[in-house]
This record gives structure tokens, sequence and C-alpha cells, in this order.
């Protein structure tokens, strides 16, 4: 076997998977394996990645448990799993070593996650942003979110030419890995998006007020922009969104009773410490409940969000047992 130390296979597996995976799943992996490889290296005096044993692997996930649900180590060991089957490929640990990597089940209820966002609350964001800050990135980002429950990551990959204007106005959603902006489920993922009259308008004055015309180093001008003309990161995006869901921002006022002038929470940076603040994905949530009770069909909202009815089910409708009886009401019949 080669004697290949851990962060040096670590680099080798992120090149290798960077064609296949969006930036973002690839940052995960990435803050995943340091923190495995650190441990390997300050903890369990792993050298070289010859020398290490499924018992080391293990402690690493007993090690993990004890700061993390159950949820984030299965998410941990699965990668992990993935770069010592990897690490086999490149003859850097045993044969069929990955196959000893366990990795955790957890119950129905680890999984799922209960961060959303309400119509009531997204109702009253708008308002203010209507008011305050219309037409600014901020708006565009919670409105496209929040009104088209699309992934943040293809709301990174939109072009300005991704814009169709006109009476009934939409998004064209593409892969386009070549040029930086891949779709977590690739072209199956594309997709044209129709878009309200209301959001139509913000973004059409934002890109005729605000938006810093420019191009990426693949020649492609971004609808989201920085104030430099570059294409708006992902965290910039979330950070955008854990901002203005702060109650604070839109109301003035800190439910949870805190001082405005000692909050740690009131910064750009530092928006996400809030406790009623909520990530992009919370909007996600909020999108694909709000238009299930509201009587979209689920065919119509797995494919505008690009999901399956299974990943709906378990993960994104937070419907209460009373607003799912309220779903039925309509196609119910008296024998």
């Amino acid at each position: 076997m080669n004697a290949i130390p851990p962060h040096e296979a670590k680099n080798r597996y992120l090149k290798d998977k960077s064609t296949d995976v969006t930036d973002s799943t690839l940052s995960n992996y990435r803050t995943t394996l340091n923190g495995f490889c650190d441990w390997l290296c300050d903890e369990a005096g792993v050298k070289t990645l010859n020398t290490l044993s499924s018992d080391e692997i293990q402690q690493f996930k007993e090690w993990r448990l004890e700061r993390v649900k159950t949820i984030t180590l299965k998410t941990d060991m699965t990668c992990i799993k993935g770069f010592v089957h990897f690490c086999e490929h490149i003859d850097a640990v045993p044969e069929g070593m990955h196959q000893l990597v366990r990795v955790p089940k957890p119950n129905r209820e680890d999984e799922v996650a209960d961060s959303i966002l309400t119509s009531d609350e997204a109702t009253e964001i708008l308002t203010y942003l209507d008011k305050h800050e219309y037409a600014s990135l901020r708006h565009v980002v919670f409105s496209v979110l929040w009104k088209t429950g699309m992934r943040r990551s293809s709301l990174y990959g939109l072009d300005k030419r991704d814009f169709e204007d006109g009476a009934n106005a939409y998004l064209r959603v593409r892969h386009r890995p070549e040029s930086g902006t891949p779709l977590k489920n690739k072209s199956r993922g594309e997709r044209d998006v129709r878009i309200t009259d209301e959001v139509a308008s913000v973004l059409r004055d934002y890109l005729r007020f605000n938006h810093p015309d420019g191009v990426d180093e693949h020649g492609r001008t971004p609808l989201l922009t920085s104030s430099h003309g570059k294409r708006c990161e992902p965290s910039t995006i979330q950070r955008n969104i854990y901002t203005v869901t702060r109650p604070c921002h839109y109301t003035g006022k800190c439910p949870m009773g805190r001082d405005l002038n000692e909050c740690e929470a009131t910064s750009y940076n530092t928006a996400s410490k809030c406790p009623g603040s909520v990530s992009p994905h919370a909007l996600r949530r909020g999108y694909v409940t709000e238009s299930l009770n509201a009587g979209q069909p689920k065919d119509v909202t797995a494919d505008r969000v690009d999901m399956s009815h299974e990943v709906m089910d378990k993960h994104y409708d937070k419907a209460t047992k009373n607003e799912q009886m309220e779903r039925r009401e309509d196609y119910l019949v008296d024998i």
C-alpha cells in the first residue's frame, strides 16, 4: 500500500469529487473531512493511512457522537465511508475497509428537521422589504426563494438571461457544471419556474436600478451579483436570509426579550446566532407546506421545486394534523 498522509488523500478525494457534486456539497465534504483528518493526526496519531484501522474510525465515530446529533453523525459517516472507499482505489488503505465504516441509522424523528418559515412571517417580511429595501439584492433573494421554493444552489446558478420577463414571467433553471453551477439533480433538475407579477416586478427593478452588470470567468452575467459585479456566493445568499428573517430586522422588536444594543446577532455576519432567524432551507420547507395547504397538487409542487414525493413527505411538508385533515376536505364523499 501507498503511505499517504490523511490530508493529502483528502485533497485528492475532494479534487476527484469536484466535477460530480455542487460547490455547496463539496464545501460540506471538506468541512467533514478536515475534522476527520485532524482527529486522525492529532488524536489517533495516524501519520499515513496505510496504518489506519477500523477501530480508529469507530473511535472517531464515538467521539463525534458526543458532540453532534445522530442525523449529523449519519451525514458525517456517510461522507467518511465514501472517502475511505476512494482511499482503497488509490491503494492507501486495505481493500474492503469502507465496508467496516458503520453509518448510524437515526429514527424518523431524528431525521426530520423542523425549522420552517410560516406564511404569516413571510408576508410580514415581504411587507418590510417592499417598503424599506425594495428591489435590493436581499429583496430579490428572499422573494425568489419564498415564492418558488427553489434551492439556494439553484438561485446561485441563475444568470440574467434566465429571467424571462413578460406577461407570464418565469425563471430558467439549468444544469451548467462546465461553468461552475451544477444542479443537485443534474439535467433532471432542469425546469422553467413560473413567477408571480410581484416577483417579476422586483426582479425587473433590481436589474434596472441595482444590478451592477458584470461577467464571471465563464463569460456569464449572473442574476445575483455583488457590488463588484461578481456572482453572489451561496454564503451571501444564506447570510441575507439569516439577516432578514431575524424578527428585530422586520419588526424592530425582539420576541426573545433581548437588548438590541447588546445582542450578538444584530450584525450581518452574526445573524445566524439569532434564535428567531432561519436558513434558506426553512423557506423551502415553508413554501412546500403552504403550497400544499393552499390546495396546490403534490405533483405540481414536486415538479416546481425538483423534489420526490418521498422526500417531500418526510422532510418538507410540515403541515399539522389539522391542516392535513383540511386538505382532504374537498375530496371527501358521503357514502
